[in-house]
């Protein structure tokens, strides 16, 4: 049988990363490609504990339906802290509960956009959020990332140039993939634009909490007065990605069209799921454990970068967050050397697979320190300083 598929599927392709993670399923292969959470930074037997005691004294809240906007208690814990901890949310506000940050991007996309409209993100960018957009058949419009976050100039000539355009997508803290983080100034900026050009920000903040170096710097939800930045936040790099549970903090009438939305998807975010969150965030240390991740993070990037100073990768240390971005001298071609590092049994990702349109020029090199064991990024390390004396 001939099989047709729809236009935006067509559009489509598989997502880079995920093609090179089949790789590391191989025997021997270094995951510098990966972006999965450290397993010793899982609080394994914290979720034992909390999993064995609900599903004793509360199995039937654990295994029911719940509804869509997710677990009351959960939500309200959330609103605290992030009001407490960032300065964010106001009475203007809803939280919905998600099957991940990634459903936020699904959802914020669905609601907001009809085809041909256009969502301006940085470039490079996340390529599960960009593909993501794309699938929805809007217009990607890239604005050049800058050492200290999004080229605010290039972003005021994108917003007067462009038409339709329904949102900012932006990751200002560790950005994925470059590990930038946008300065205040800037993040301020990007607000006061947005309500010059009428337009929302999509502010997707999940590494903001593995902060390594520095002071926290204010969201740019912070500065919302008029109800126009979508705050995501996730649980999954400080306790479970496999666990799917995000966030979104919004204003009231784009949370109740999100939860249509996501009603016609999953319905809600799995109820166990919530409980062991909800569990955890009252009655365990979570800042005890999210110092220790740090730390085991830290030591990570450290390695990584000390072993790579002095090659031909130029890269800016992060301060946080699980990457880093490392720009290739022009006479070594990005995807050459991508396959001889695989070929030598460690995993990277091309810079090409983070790009917002095809034209963006990109020789550089995304390497993940979170995954890998200390033994694998001192050996991967070794190797892809090897695979740089190759192209002498």
């Amino acid at each position: 049988m001939n099989y047709t598929f729809s236009n935006k599927m067509n559009a489509l392709a598989p997502s880079a990363i995920r093609e090179i993670l089949k790789a590391t399923s191989q025997p021997g292969i270094i995951p510098f490609a990966a972006g999965n959470p450290a397993p010793e930074a899982f609080p394994v037997q914290a979720v034992r504990e909390i999993s064995a005691r609900l599903l004793q004294e509360r199995p039937v809240d654990c295994l029911q339906y719940g509804i869509t906007e997710g677990f009351f208690p959960l939500r309200e814990r959330i609103r605290e802290d992030v009001k407490k901890r960032l300065n964010i949310g106001t009475a203007a506000d809803e939280l919905i509960i998600t099957s991940g940050a990634m459903q936020v991007m699904d959802l914020a996309t669905k609601v907001l956009c009809n085809e041909g409209d256009t969502i301006i993100c940085e470039t490079p960018s996340f390529i599960g959020s960009l593909n993501t957009f794309r699938s929805y058949g809007v217009r990607l419009c890239g604005v050049p990332m800058q050492a200290d976050g999004m080229d605010v100039d290039a972003l005021e000539q994108a917003l007067q140039a462009e038409k339709n355009v329904r949102f900012i997508y932006t990751i200002p803290n560790f950005q994925n993939p470059t590990g930038i983080t946008m300065r205040a100034a800037k993040r301020r900026r990007v607000y006061e634009l947005a309500r010059k050009y009428n337009v929302l920000v999509l502010e997707d903040n999940p590494y903001g909490e593995l902060r390594y170096d520095d002071e926290p710097l204010p969201c740019i939800k912070s500065f919302d007065e008029d109800g126009r930045v979508i705050y995501v936040g996730s649980f999954s790099k400080i306790l479970s990605p496999g666990m799917r549970v995000g966030y979104a903090l919004a204003p009231q009438p784009v949370i109740a069209k999100m939860t249509v939305g996501k009603q016609a998807g999953d319905v809600h975010t799995t109820m166990w799921a919530q409980l062991v969150v909800d569990e955890w965030l009252q009655h365990y240390d979570v800042n005890a454990h999210v110092r220790k991740i740090c730390g085991i993070y830290a030591a990570k990037r450290d390695a990584m970068c000390n072993g790579l100073a002095g090659t031909a990768l130029q890269f800016q240390v992060p301060t946080g967050g699980l990457f880093l971005w490392c720009d290739l001298p022009p006479e070594i071609d990005m995807l050459d050397f991508t396959k001889r590092a695989i070929a030598a049994k460690v995993a990277v990702v091309p810079g090409s697979a983070f790009a917002v349109e095809s034209t963006d020029k990109i020789n550089a090199v995304r390497l993940n320190f979170s995954t890998p064991t200390d033994e694998q990024l001192a050996q991967g390390v070794e190797i892809l300083r090897g695979v740089l004396r190759s192209f002498s």
